[in-house]
């Protein structure tokens, strides 16, 4: 199979990480296009990983078979109109990492006969562990599909979700999820201080234990409610922890914090699209 011209409009953070991703799994440099508004990043995304780059975003989707849509969702709609403009005769496949623009959104500012994968990555995929959901329109064919995954894997893992509602639920619990879990090590590491620990120390032990917890769960194939019993003995200093935190109702916080998540996804979504 031919190699595809994979586009970026925007040379941001998770763009960067992608393309960086891509190279280390032997996708060809001369085969990544990427344009962004600051000529700096460019000059810089273009000396770190020899791709070509482009002055206009239109200049770019004449030239990509697939194109990243990495904005900030505040200026997809622009961005996708200019896009459109310059593709009238081909139809390439569009993966949009953006938060809160939906496919009916995508499709009203393409055209609704362009092939669209929304994805959600979330913040890990910036040292590769990122976990990645993705929807596809019903445009989109089984090549394209492997395509979209094969660009997502590049940078952790890539499940599909066959219903796009699902994507606010995603929203809530991979995309915004890792602040939940800098917050507990935030709150950890301030206990760890006042027991005397030195802010080093505490801070090493504390990524590392979440490192390692992380780890067991993905190898162990168990649920976390049996790893949390098998490490829990009776009487003894876990158990202790874990009592003081459901009598503090702990998993009520969390159940309401994710639908705070999910809520406000829902709302972006209606705010920040078609118009």
């Amino acid at each position: 199979m031919q190699t595809k011209t994979i586009g970026f409009i925007g040379g941001g953070n998770m763009a960067t990480s992608l393309i960086s991703g891509l190279i280390a799994s032997k996708h060809p440099c001369e085969n990544i296009n990427v344009y962004d508004i600051d000529n700096i990043k460019l000059q810089s995304l273009k000396s770190t990983f020899n791709i070509h780059t482009h002055s206009t975003c239109e200049n770019l989707a004449q030239h990509s078979d697939i194109i990243v849509l990495a904005v900030k969702p505040q200026t997809m709609k622009s961005v996708c109109e200019n896009v459109r403009a310059a593709i009238a005769h081909k139809t390439p496949l569009f993966v949009s990492i953006a938060a809160g623009i939906d496919q009916t959104s995508l499709g009203h500012w393409l055209g609704k006969q362009q092939a669209i994968v929304r994805c959600m990555p979330n913040t890990p995929a910036l040292v590769q562990t990122g976990a990645t959901a993705l929807h596809a329109n019903n445009n989109v064919s089984p090549q394209q599909r492997d395509l979209t995954e094969n660009i997502l894997r590049a940078v952790g893992i890539a499940l599909w979700v066959d219903n796009e509602r699902l994507m606010d639920a995603v929203t809530a619990v991979s995309g915004s999820g890792p602040a939940y879990f800098f917050l507990l090590m935030e709150a950890m590491e301030k206990s760890a201080l006042e027991l005397g620990l030195p802010e080093q120390t505490a801070r090493l032990l504390i990524q590392q234990t979440a490192l390692g917890a992380a780890k067991i769960a993905l190898e162990s194939g168990e649920s976390p409610k049996e790893l949390r019993t098998k490490v829990t003995s009776p009487g003894g200093t876990t158990q202790q922890a874990i009592h003081t935190f459901q009598n503090g109702h702990f998993e009520t916080l969390v159940n309401s914090a994710v639908h705070a998540a999910f809520n406000r996804s829902i709302e972006m979504s209606t705010e920040l699209g078609e118009k």
